[in-house]
């Protein structure tokens, strides 16, 4: 993806992105990009600044404060770690943890060869995608399981 600043021939500037610099010019041609204050498709590419992360060596960049924007941000994320923390004390209260074995109790309980349960542990990636190909009802959980907390 491709993020290009544009302006219209009166001058109107926005931004938009693009899958690619050939899909923009092709959406151009087109007539299918468009000024979204007047509604000109006489759009061009305007001079832009890319935005380049520092090396990792560098630290991280500086994130400048909006003038405009709310003053807390913590009251939004402390309610979605209270919520969070409620399904984790849930899961671990009423589910029994199978650690690495995972999939492969998932699996057995779909199949009929162990009794059903509820279970909560850990999946590689690519067992878990099988698991879902295969039409086992399994997702991943918002948190790391207390017997893996560090």
């Amino acid at each position: 993806m491709i993020r290009y600043a544009l302006k219209c021939y009166q001058n109107h500037t926005f931004e938009s992105w693009f899958q690619n610099a050939a899909a923009f010019d092709g959406l151009r041609a087109a007539g299918h990009v468009s000024c979204p204050d007047c509604g000109s498709t006489k759009v061009e590419k305007s001079l832009m600044a890319p935005k380049v992360r520092p090396a990792r060596s560098a630290g991280p960049a500086p994130v400048p404060a909006k003038p405009d924007a709310p003053t807390s941000l913590a009251a939004p994320n402390a309610e979605i770690e209270a919520e969070i923390a409620k399904l984790r004390a849930k899961v671990e209260a009423e589910s029994e943890y199978v650690g690495g074995s995972f999939a492969r109790e998932a699996r057995a309980m779909y199949l009929g060869d162990a009794p059903e349960r509820s279970i909560y542990g850990e999946a590689k990636l690519t067992d878990a995608k099988e698991l879902l190909e295969d039409g086992v009802p399994v997702m991943p959980l918002p948190f790391t399981p207390t017997r893996k907390a560090n």
